[in-house]
């Protein structure tokens, strides 16, 4: 669904919280956000802007398949077959945009006092290359002035579309729920990930300005520069602040907006940002694995910073399962810091259960795989120079050599409805 379309599905059923109570941009707006993290919520009175704004409208699974048409349980399989089978999509004419004068008519949020400034953190960037095509990703945007922002860019496929050339590209807010899931989605370059998009939900595009875009609330054509400027610091995914760096500085030229359009803020180290950043992770870590196990099911854990941690569940077929497992699943997820497999027969989103498969089936001393290799720059616990990180594989599934009976919960003695007993 497109943004807005989803806003008013979510509140057709009853599931959006609506906020009529003036707020302010500056602390405000975030503090309500993460003391209701995971209802969406809708911001009706912000002071100083006529545009609302919305949030943790992605913070969970289920939302997101809600936003996708799909039930919760068919979300991995959905996006694997998006993965494997995008449907590049239509373009459309543009309508009902109106030209906004610069940011600081947008409501964007000032989060937490040890923020460096204002962020745009729900932002994709959309980018062309004559070579490889579009391509689609996040990045977040501290706001400098009234038409500058400085972008934390990684060194993938966008910085390598500015490394060859690019300087004109696009940034959307408020995108449809495929695009926002697409978006995080690690794709070889030349992978166009909003065609994965219009193969999770039908997503055509619209042409603002020479350039192909999602159909999304805000829409602004910006510029790379040649200048730097410090970005941070900012409340990552781990909820601990990233470190001061100098970025590139991109130059807002003009922007765009639906009529009565919504503003997406999205709350760093909210189970929105969770959401949208770790389970587009999962079928990349379920591909990989498949190649050498029967997987069952993979999970990016919450308590893992929706990045670090995740379990799989595989149907063993050999002794080595277990480890190859690990290993594969690492390749899916590089960034990933643990990883714990578990027999099929383990629940991955029920971590009472997979804490169970640890405390009964697994044994330190040759169950667990440790190696020091480069992680995450979001783990603080790494080295801050090199990344390099413990990265550990917990091989939890019920040992070859033993009786699988020892290892099994029994079933109920009898089948009884408790409702006849009271």
């Amino acid at each position: 669904m497109k943004f807005k379309e989803f806003i008013e599905h979510l509140r057709g059923r009853k599931k959006l919280v609506v906020i009529k109570k003036e707020v302010n941009i500056e602390y405000e707006i975030a503090t309500l956000m993460k003391m209701m993290d995971g209802t969406p919520l809708l911001f009706e009175n912000v002071s100083g802007y006529d545009m609302p704004v919305s949030a943790n409208i992605c913070s969970s699974r289920n939302l997101v398949a809600e936003g996708l048409g799909i039930d919760g349980k068919d979300l991995i399989k959905k996006m694997l077959n998006a993965i494997e089978n995008p449907v590049e999509p239509e373009i459309k004419n543009v309508e009902n945009y109106k030209k906004i004068e610069n940011l600081e008519k947008l409501p964007i949020l000032l989060h937490y006092p040890i923020d460096g400034g204002k962020y745009i953190s729900s932002a994709v960037v959309i980018a062309n290359d004559s070579e490889y095509g579009l391509n689609s990703s996040y990045h977040r945007m501290m706001v400098i002035d009234k038409d500058r922002v400085v972008m934390r860019i990684l060194p993938r496929d966008f910085n390598k579309y500015i490394e060859r050339g690019m300087k004109e590209f696009a940034i959307c807010i408020g995108n449809p729920i495929s695009v926002a899931v697409a978006s995080a989605i690690s794709m070889p370059t030349g992978i166009n990930e909003l065609a994965i998009a219009n193969s999770l939900y039908p997503t055509p595009l619209i042409k603002i300005d020479g350039h192909a875009v999602p159909e999304s609330e805000i829409v602004m054509i910006a510029e790379v520069t040649d200048e730097m400027h410090d970005e941070g610091p900012f409340l990552d995914l781990t909820e601990t602040p990233d470190i001061v760096r100098k970025q590139r500085v991109a130059k807002i030229k003009k922007i765009y907006a639906k009529e009565n359009a919504i503003y997406h803020a999205l709350l760093p180290g909210g189970l929105e940002h969770k959401t949208l950043m770790g389970t587009p992770k999962e079928p990349t870590i379920f591909y990989e694995v498949s190649k050498v196990c029967d997987v069952k099911d993979v999970y990016i854990t919450p308590g893992g910073c929706s990045w670090l941690h995740a379990v799989v569940s595989i149907r063993k077929k050999n002794a080595d399962d277990g480890k190859r497992a690990i290993e594969h699943a690492f390749r899916g997820h590089k960034s990933m810091k643990h990883v714990f497999v578990v027999d099929d027969d383990i629940d991955v989103h029920d971590w009472q259960q997979v804490e169970w498969a640890m405390a009964t089936r697994f044994q330190g001393s040759k169950d667990m795989v440790m190696k020091q290799e480069k992680g995450s720059s979001l783990d603080p616990s790494a080295d801050p120079i090199t990344r390099e990180t413990t990265k550990i594989g917990f091989d939890l599934t019920i040992p070859w050599d033993k009786d699988i009976k020892n290892f099994k919960k029994p079933e109920l003695p009898m089948k009884i409805n408790p409702d006849d007993y009271l």
